[in-house]
């Protein structure tokens, strides 16, 4: 593979029309706008994709994106393991937009789902709270709850992972319909 291990915003911008390029982000956040020509392979999705992924490689450059870059990261990861090169944009969708670049949305596409980091923001913050008002009106022990709020999100910090996130992926609003994948991996093989 001629593609190095990461790709600044300019850099996927010239290479554009050579690349195949597969979104990780749930379905609410690819709906919200994504890279003109991405395939949406949502992260927790990437190993059943795995044979028409390597397919895509035979035939060029693979560029995976996400959010930010933590989640493609992730991606490139998983199929290194898998013998399957791949880059990543550097600072995702975030950072291709803040570039100037346009983000295709889909048609009738009529809301998107909040980004991942905004829900888990905002899950995180009802659990401490809920934790918080426990605590003060129930029993003191609920406080742990926000201890063990506050420790995951330093531990997802540190790491660079987020079990928090995996968990709301799993969500119905954040999960691909069966024929939605099986759709995207028959355009994925088609190219």
């Amino acid at each position: 593979m001629t593609t190095p291990a990461t790709l600044t915003t300019d850099e996927a911008r010239t290479r554009l029309h050579e690349l195949t390029i597969i979104d990780v982000r749930t379905p609410g956040e690819y709906a919200g706008g994504h890279l003109p020509g991405a395939l949406n392979i949502p992260l927790d999705r990437i190993r059943r994709a795995l044979p028409d992924i390597r397919q895509a490689t035979d035939r060029g450059d693979v560029l995976v994106v996400c959010a930010s870059g933590a989640r493609s990261a992730n991606a490139c990861k998983i199929l290194a393991e898998n013998g399957v090169s791949a880059a990543t944009l550097s600072g995702g969708t975030g950072a291709w937009a803040a570039g100037g670049h346009g983000l295709h949305r889909p048609q009738g596409a009529s809301r998107a789902t909040w980004g991942m980091e905004r829900q888990v923001r905002l899950t995180a913050g009802v659990i401490v709270l809920l934790g918080l008002l426990l605590g003060l009106v129930v029993h003191p022990a609920f406080q742990l709850v926000s201890a063990g709020i506050a420790d995951g999100l330093v531990f997802s910090a540190l790491t660079g992972t987020c079990g928090m996130a995996a968990m709301l992926a799993r969500l119905p609003h954040n999960r691909p319909r069966a024929a939605d994948l099986d759709d995207t991996l028959a355009a994925l093989r088609s190219r």
